[in-house]
This record gives C-alpha cells, sequence and structure tokens, in this order.
C-alpha cells in the first residue's frame, strides 16, 4: 500500500494542535441544503473554506471549462465567518481554483464535497460531480472524500448523517489515505431506523436501463429527455447497494487510474 496521507496533528490528549483545514465543494450548487449541512457539521472541529458551483452541476462527471472564462465571486451563504466562494465552473474546476487560487500556499488537510442529493452509488460514481470534485482532489494529492444522501428532494432530511460525516472525516484526518484514493460515502435515506453502521465495500456492478423520452417544442421541431431506470442487478453482500439496502453507510475507495492492470498481460498477446 502507498504511504497515507496523515496532515493532521494532535497532542497527547488527542486534541487538534490546530484546526484542520478542510476545501468543500459539491455538485447541487453552493445553494443547495446539503451543503449547508455539510459546512455547518465541519465547522464544528474544523476551518473550511468554499468553493462550489453558483448553479447546479450533476452529471457533469469530471469536465473541466476550457472554452470560456471561469468567474469566482466572494459568497456569505455561510456566514461572516467562513471564507466562501461561487463558481460558475465544474465541480473539479471549484477544487482547481481552490487549491491554486484561494488557498494558495496554505497546507490544505481534507478535500470534501457534498452532500449530494441522491445516491452516488454503484456506477452512479462515474458521472457524478461530486465525486469529480473528491477526485480532483486526490489528482491534486489531497485525501479527499465524497458524500451522498439516497434522497434527492431538494428538502431532504440530512439529520442522521452529521454524526457519520465527524467520525469518517476524523478517521482520515487521523489515520490518512493512501495516495490517489477519494472514499465515495453514501447514506441510506432517513426512516425510523438508525443506520446501523459503516460498512466498507465494493462497487456494485448494477446499471441505468437508460431510454429517451421525445417531445415537441411549439414549432414542432423534437427535442429529448433522457429518462430511464435503475437495474440492481448486483446486490451481493459486501457491495454499496447491498449496505444501504440494509440501512448501512457504504464507503467505496475510489481510484483517478483506471487502468485494468490484470488484462495488460493478455492484451499484449494481441498486438
Amino acid at each position: 500500500m502507498a504511504k497515507p496521507f496523515q496532515f493532521a496533528k494532535f497532542d497527547k490528549k488527542n486534541n487538534y494542535l490546530k484546526k484542520p483545514l478542510i476545501l468543500v465543494s459539491n455538485d447541487d450548487s453552493i445553494y443547495s441544503k446539503g451543503i449547508l449541512v455539510l459546512v455547518e457539521t465541519l465547522k464544528t472541529f474544523a476551518e473550511v473554506v468554499v468553493v462550489a458551483p453558483d448553479s447546479h452541476q450533476s452529471g457533469k462527471g469530471h469536465a473541466i471549462t476550457l472554452g470560456s472564462p471561469l468567474r469566482v465571486s466572494s459568497n456569505k451563504r455561510f456566514g461572516p465567518e467562513t471564507e466562501a466562494y461561487d463558481c460558475n465552473g465544474t465541480p473539479a474546476d471549484c477544487i482547481k481554483i481552490g487549491k491554486h487560487l484561494k488557498l494558495k500556499g496554505r497546507s490544505i488537510d481534507l478535500v470534501v464535497s457534498g452532500i449530494n442529493h441522491g445516491s452516488n452509488a454503484s456506477v452512479s460514481v462515474i458521472y457524478s460531480g461530486t465525486m469529480a470534485a473528491a477526485l480532483e482532489g486526490a489528482i491534486e494529492h489531497f485525501p479527499a472524500i465524497g458524500f451522498s444522501l439516497c434522497d434527492f428532494s431538494p428538502n431532504a432530511d440530512f439529520s442522521h448523517v452529521p454524526e457519520f460525516i465527524i467520525e469518517i472525516c476524523k478517521n482520515v484526518l487521523e489515520k490518512g489515505l493512501p495516495k490517489g484514493v477519494a472514499l465515495n460515502v453514501n447514506f441510506p435515506a432517513k426512516s425510523e431506523q438508525k443506520p446501523k453502521g459503516i460498512k466498507v465495500c465494493r462497487q456494485s456492478a448494477s446499471y441505468y436501463k437508460e431510454m429517451f423520452d421525445e417531445r415537441q417544442d411549439p414549432y414542432k421541431k423534437s427535442y429529448y429527455w433522457l429518462d430511464g431506470n435503475f437495474v440492481k442487478s448486483d446486490m451481493a453482500e459486501g457491495t454499496d447497494e447491498w449496505a444501504l439496502e440494509n440501512n448501512y453507510v457504504s464507503i467505496v475507495p475510489c481510484k483517478f487510474d483506471l487502468t485494468d492492470y490484470a488484462a495488460i498481460d493478455e492484451l499484449r498477446g494481441n498486438f
């Protein structure tokens, strides 16, 4: 295993010698309820700086802005004591701006993204702007975590997640992560039963069965809405979808290196 990150320093009583610095972003925009809950939770033990999109960026994956200018403005949504900025770019753009511009010269201890409104388990991690921000943090050599709640409602109930966020973030600050790894954390939706605990999982091989809903505008020209259903084809114990279905918080360690190392020798014989 690669040497883990470990930035936070502690005294003999396990208290922080200084507050860790956490860079926060998301993909639901700086105005979402999820990021507000996340920032208020992290502020209980850390210094938080926010750089987040000024509009909805769900499904943008790891896109970055190349053909148009990026604009960044100070934002007071989280109160006068929290440094925050909104950006017209993507979640990945926001992490780059946070590191290279707004926190230039400062030591970032952790990158955190979310809390996303909706699951990012299974194949959703590929499309997720939330996880793109976390993976961008890993690319930039920081330990990173993406948090998502399995509830798409803009007014979702997040009351059961702060204690897990604190536990997971403090664990990463204290014990580190392997280099190049970001954690994909998904919470079950709020129910009468408290989540049973945390499961470290593999990504489920479930998938979306997609379709396009064709419609016509007033000028009789066709346009399309992407639609479909999520097919839970892999619910084996040990997957993130199994954990969520059984009321556990799922954690999947993710890498930006997409190489299938097992296939290298096999393919070399074909070329």
